[in-house]
Parts: C-alpha cells; sequence; structure tokens
C-alpha cells in the first residue's frame, strides 16, 4: 500500500496507550504498572544508590534488584520499607509487594553505552580544508548559527573525505 492510499491518522496515540493495548491483547496488562518500576528507579533511590543497584526483573510481586556489593546490599536491605514505599507513591498500581537483593554487577541505566566512531568521524582535516570551511562563513554575523553551521560543514568534509578514500 503506498503513502496515498492509506488513510489519513487521526491522531498519534501515545506509546503507552499502544502498550496497554497489546498487552492487553495477551492479558498481560495488569503487569505494565509494576514494570514502570524500572522508571522511577533512579528517582526513588538516588544516584548514588542507583549506581550501585538495578532492578533486575520482578516475579510474583517481587522486585529482584542486582546489588554491587554487600556494604550497599545491607544498607539496602534497612532502606527497603522507605524504597516500597515511595514506589508506592510514585507507582500506586504497581502492586509490588518486597524487594529482594542479589549480589552482582549491576546493569546502568542512567547512561547511554558510548557509540562506536565509525570511519568518517575518525578523519582530521587539514589547515586549508579549514580555511575553506571559514571563508563560506565569513558573511554570518549570527555567532551560535555561525558555531552549528561550522560543524556541519566540517563533518560534511570529513564524510567526503572518508567516502574518496
Amino acid at each position: 500500500m503506498s503513502r496515498h492510499e492509506r488513510p489519513k491518522l487521526k491522531r498519534a496515540e501515545p506509546v503507552s496507550e499502544l502498550l496497554k493495548k497489546l498487552l492487553g491483547d495477551k492479558g498481560l496488562d495488569d503487569r505494565l504498572p509494576r514494570y514502570q518500576a524500572w522508571l522511577v528507579w533512579d528517582k526513588i533511590v538516588g544516584k548514588q544508590i542507583a549506581k550501585r543497584a538495578r532492578p533486575l526483573r520482578i516475579r510474583e510481586k517481587i522486585l529482584e534488584v542486582s546489588v554491587d556489593h554487600p556494604v550497599w546490599m545491607q544498607q539496602l536491605q534497612m532502606l527497603k520499607p522507605q524504597i516500597l514505599k515511595k514506589l508506592h507513591e510514585q507507582l500506586p498500581d504497581c502492586d509490588i509487594e518486597d524487594i529482594y537483593l542479589r549480589r552482582g554487577t549491576p546493569q546502568s541505566q542512567t547512561t547511554a553505552p558510548e557509540e562506536p566512531k565509525v570511519e568518517w568521524q575518525k578523519e582530521s582535516l587539514s589547515d586549508t580544508e579549514l580555511a575553506v570551511v571559514e571563508e563560506s562563513l565569513a558573511g554570518l554575523k549570527d555567532g551560535d548559527l555561525k558555531g552549528e553551521m561550522r560543524q556541519i560543514f566540517i563533518r560534511q568534509k570529513k564524510l567526503s573525505k572518508a567516502k574518496n578514500k
């Protein structure tokens, strides 16, 4: 079906609504509120604990958390009631009754993994090539616009240089 033959979309549906429908069709819609714990974990426990402890899975209303050191496990054991209280305040329908702490290396979700550089990004430009870029920007007065355009031109030059190799 081509784009012209498709009926127009009345309004875009939020992803949360689509997920509810999809999970509802599979009979899993009651689990969605529980899994939202991943979304609020960092806010609930704070940055310092979030670096050391991450949710792993949920089994029968028990949130399993991976913790990287026994001292932190002990600390979290004492904080369980407060964490559960905050979790229920943030997600009233989550229905998580307990937290099980497991020793392990938590997978951090706070920072995205660094993307490997592609070949064109490793290219360097000569002084002559940089002078050409600056010359093409000479007529621009707006400093912010000039800086953004400079980055675009440099990327384009690097890409062209890598393609010609």
